[in-house]
């Protein structure tokens, strides 16, 4: 096999579990699973999520839809400036701490092989409330979004045993939709009709991204 036929790869950092805990947010009680730590050892992955991990909202997180958070590593250096401190790997709630690789990268349904596992990539993460909570930074959530470094969840296709080291590209989707672009037309460009009937045609985007946009394209259409 030539170089320019390996597959692609991109160093799997650390990954990163933690259990829901109580904290407070803004005077009031508020339970969150944001808290993860590295795992210094092989991690099962299951069709909705790591071992040893937790929830505390399994409404808007986890499910097979989002059943691993990743988060580049690379955005690491940008985040410490603008929140003043070193993060360690987890820092933003993230499963799989990734290098090498970021939202302009990744495309949505593209599979990936980590460990035994094969998983896929479903959509974009939407930071929430709980980020800016981990870290006392109440605008914090919508500079990720505005910054377009939100990350992206996977699905799993094939459980499996996952551990640092490659995370391996072999099968590329097809649509060549990346996250970044469907961040942009989710986040930015609401009005953009051609662009969510791309992304709707995109089998592998999650169920919960396409009620919304199936919405939002009626709602468009409608108007037209």
């Amino acid at each position: 096999m030539s170089a320019s036929e390996m597959p692609l790869s991109y160093p799997l950092l650390s990954v990163n579990v933690g259990r829901a805990e109580e904290r407070e947010y803004k005077g009031k009680p508020a339970r969150s699973g944001i808290g993860k730590r590295r795992v210094m050892q092989e991690v099962a992955l299951g069709g909705t999520g790591l071992a040893n991990d937790e929830q505390a909202d399994t409404v808007n997180h986890g499910g097979p839809d989002k059943a691993v958070c990743v988060y580049p590593y690379r955005h690491y250096a940008y985040w410490e400036d603008v929140l003043g401190q070193s993060l360690s790997f987890g820092a933003f709630g993230e499963n799989f701490t990734v290098d090498e690789v970021a939202e302009p990268d990744v495309r949505i349904g593209d599979v990936f092989a980590i460990g035994t596992a094969k998983v896929q990539v479903s959509q974009p993460r939407v930071p929430c409330w709980k980020l800016a909570m981990k870290w006392g930074l109440d605008e914090l959530p919508a500079l990720v979004l505005d910054t377009g470094a939100t990350g992206f969840y996977l699905r799993v296709l094939e459980p499996g045993l996952v551990s640092p080291g490659p995370l391996t590209l072999i099968a590329q989707h097809p649509a060549g939709l990346t996250v970044a672009e469907a961040n942009r037309i989710m986040h930015k460009d609401k009005r953009d009709a051609d662009g969510i009937r791309r992304l709707l045609a995109v089998d592998a985007l999650a169920d919960s991204w396409r009620d919304s946009l199936a919405r939002r394209l009626a709602k468009l259409e409608t108007e037209a």
